[in-house]
């Protein structure tokens, strides 16, 4: 997925569609692994994004960028994309961690 300037749309955009609502207005995954999937969707994105940003660096230190604000717009959004998966990362973990917490 691409922004409208040829850069990566962040992670997070679009990154929970393969979560249907169910009838009871509890969102069910589609298959067993949904949310790993949506993880492993998540850090692919992720990746595009940074190898985006890569190629656009390359392109900016040999001079075949035409315009560096394209590049400055891509490490933004790679920058921002690694920050919301590493909150997301640290998020899960807490939430793991409580329900180890937990008694049973």
């Amino acid at each position: 997925m691409t922004s409208p300037i040829g850069g990566m749309l962040p992670v997070g955009v679009g990154a929970v569609s393969g979560v249907a609502g169910a009838t009871d207005g509890v969102p069910q995954a589609q298959g067993a692994d949904g949310f790993a999937a949506v993880l492993a969707a998540s850090f692919d994105k992720l990746q595009g994004t940074q190898a985006a940003a890569d190629e656009l660096a390359a392109q900016a230190a040999t001079g075949d960028l035409r315009d560096v604000h394209d590049y400055m717009i891509a490490r933004n959004e790679a920058s921002l994309a690694t920050e919301m998966v590493v909150t997301f990362k640290n998020k899960a973990v807490e939430a793991f961690n409580e329900i180890m917490r937990m008694p049973v």
